[in-house]
């Protein structure tokens, strides 16, 4: 399983044309271009990264695909997405999407860590709308990531009542990466589902 790409797949049904969505960890901008391509020029991706180094490497990425006029790049911490995201689109989010860890072919002593994704999974939460979606690609096999796992499936655990969850990761593997596909729901508790791929 290629799990940006599946978490991309199970992002996409919530995107259309108009959309707003936000990238909350750009890294290479994989995610970034593919939000900013569903939205088209009429809908807004908020893209965030700590390093600037990242967010130069997306900014080339979208305008050369041509998708950069419907794209806000903001040199932050996700932890601080209240800050980056404009007071009217609190609410009215169809997508948010991390891919937690380092930057790949980057420093790999900046990581994300358990304070600032669970601050940053508060506040996106807050502003994704009914029905919006959540992604969230974690990484224990390197140090410090099985805490930020673990601390990421305590904070899903804790909104049984508030989200639809799936989880994959491979079997076979205790340092495979771990996806998160999460919908807000409306109203109403839901069990929380739990799968392996």
């Amino acid at each position: 399983m290629h799990f940006t790409v599946e978490a991309q797949s199970f992002a996409k049904p919530y995107l259309t044309a108009g959309s707003i969505a936000v990238d909350a960890t750009c890294g290479n901008g994989f995610d970034t271009l593919f939000l900013a391509e569903q939205v088209g020029r009429s809908g807004l991706v908020y893209g965030v990264d700590i390093q600037s180094r990242a967010i130069e490497t997306v900014r080339a990425k979208l305008l050369e695909a041509g998708t950069l006029p419907q794209c806000r790049l903001v040199v932050g911490s996700h932890s601080q997405l209240n800050a980056m995201i404009e007071p009217e689109h609190v609410g009215g989010v169809s997508v948010v999407m991390f891919n937690l860890g380092y930057l790949p072919l980057g420093d790999k002593s900046i990581v994300t860590k358990p304070e600032t994704t669970l601050a940053g999974l508060d506040q996106a939460f807050e502003m994704l709308l009914p029905g919006g979606f959540l992604s969230v690609l974690a990484y224990p096999g390197h140090p410090g990531g099985r805490e930020e796992s673990q601390c990421v499936a305590d904070w899903i655990a804790k909104h049984t009542d508030e989200l639809q969850s799936q989880r994959f990761q491979d079997p076979r593997n205790s340092n495979s990466p771990v996806l998160w596909a999460l919908t807000k729901l409306a109203k109403g508790p839901i069990r929380l589902h739990a799968s392996a791929e």
